[in-house]
């Protein structure tokens, strides 16, 4: 039983103003990636560095996300909300402005903080009042705006235009976003008043209290190899392109985009697919489209790379949302709000050290290694969620 929820109306409207949140977090999550073959050789720093940019953000994002409980207690989730996406599109702008590889290192910070809390308080919002297929649904929107970001950078890259114009175009849409959520602002306040249908337990060992749940342990290294596969491909499949199999920057953006709108995609039918598979169902899944994903890029042929990419994206869509949308059936809807946190920053960590790793990898084994770096957390991720399931089944045995 999802908690009791707001009437109709309210709900549909809260719903659509998640989904517009969710494409504002989208949008700077892939423009780095998408970028950096042309940026790295302006800001006159090796090809690695994109590692420690992506680093920082993810870094932001894990504190946030950890002490996402007590903010959104504090000031609520509309409050919350509309501020993160404030300070993204602050920073954005920042980035446009600057050329200096220290100046966007501490840019890079306001940027991962505006995310964390938002994303955990959102998340757990549509777990608790919304079906499985609005979770994968409102995934799909951050898609929208992964898949838009690349978009946009490839069309100045390949106008010739400097990589600064798409993300300050960026921004200008982020600013739009907080302006509609300003506006909806006294709405949110007077409809849904910071109260939570289940308050959270409060007690100082309550970390400790939570990990010692069944299947949790196995769940936060779940949620770190998932996000080191769908970050690690998305900051260095545009690099992998370009270095391994010759294509131009602007045409290896393109690409990019096709990862993300897989991801779109993907998200989007798997709201259907719930009424048919469950939740655990579509995790696996997911993970047996990826790997025949990676297997079509190692192929030596040109015409399996925009296949490849496309079922990489594919694969990944529906296990976070679907592994987010069980978190109150698997470890209870009372401590939802923390063990949410906790699951964000865990799959953080992965954003954070992951892509950062690979990138000191790749200066000593080339960019071809990323298929094989991707693959070991692909073995790893599905051994995890056996272990996850087991555990959690097991727990709920009486």
């Amino acid at each position: 039983m999802l908690a009791s929820s707001p009437p109709v109306f309210k709900k549909r409207f809260l719903l659509l103003l998640i989904y517009l949140a969710f494409i504002s977090l989208g949008l700077p999550d892939s423009l780095l990636g998408a970028a950096w073959p042309a940026m790295f050789g302006d800001l006159g720093v090796p090809a690695d560095y994109a590692g420690i940019i992506s680093m920082i953000v993810a870094a932001g994002t894990v504190v946030s996300s950890l002490f996402s409980g007590k903010v959104i207690q504090s000031f609520g989730v509309a409050a919350v909300t509309t501020f993160s996406v404030l300070m993204t599109a602050l920073a954005l702008m920042g980035f446009s402005l600057s050329g200096e590889f220290l100046y966007l290192c501490l840019l890079a910070i306001p940027l991962g903080l505006g995310a964390g809390s938002v994303d955990s308080a959102l998340n757990n919002y549509v777990a608790l009042h919304y079906e499985a297929r609005h979770m994968n649904w409102l995934h799909s929107f951050w898609g929208v705006g992964a898949a838009i970001g690349p978009m946009i950078m490839a069309g100045y890259l390949a106008n010739g235009d400097a990589w600064s114009s798409g993300y300050g175009t960026v921004a200008w849409i982020q600013l739009g976003l907080v302006l509609i959520l300003l506006l909806s602002l006294p709405l949110w306040i007077k409809n849904n008043p910071r109260q939570e249908a289940h308050s959270e337990e409060k007690s100082p060992n309550l970390f400790s209290m939570l990990i010692s749940l069944p299947g949790l342990k196995h769940a936060l290294l779940v949620f770190f190899c998932y996000c080191t596969i769908e970050a690690t491909f998305g900051l260095w499949g545009a690099s992998y392109l370009v270095f391994e199999k010759g294509y131009d920057a602007d045409q290896a953006a393109r690409l990019t985009s096709l990862y993300f709108l897989g991801i779109t995609i993907g998200r989007f039918l798997s709201g259907f697919l719930t009424a048919h598979f469950s939740n655990r169902q579509l995790v696996y899944l997911g993970q047996g489209v990826i790997g025949i994903g990676l297997v079509l890029l190692f192929l030596p042929f040109t015409f399996t790379t925009i296949p490849g990419f496309l079922l990489v994206g594919l694969g990944c869509a529906p296990i976070f949302p679907s592994l987010l949308h069980e978190t109150p059936v698997n470890f209870g809807e009372k401590n939802s709000q923390s063990i949410m946190g906790f699951q964000m920053a865990s799959a953080y960590v992965g954003i954070t050290l992951m892509p950062f790793l690979f990138g000191k990898i790749a200066f000593f084994t080339g960019y071809g290694f990323l298929l094989g770096f991707l693959g070991i957390f692909l073995v790893l991720i599905f051994g995890m969620t056996l272990q996850m399931n087991r555990k959690i089944s097991s727990g709920k045995t009486p």
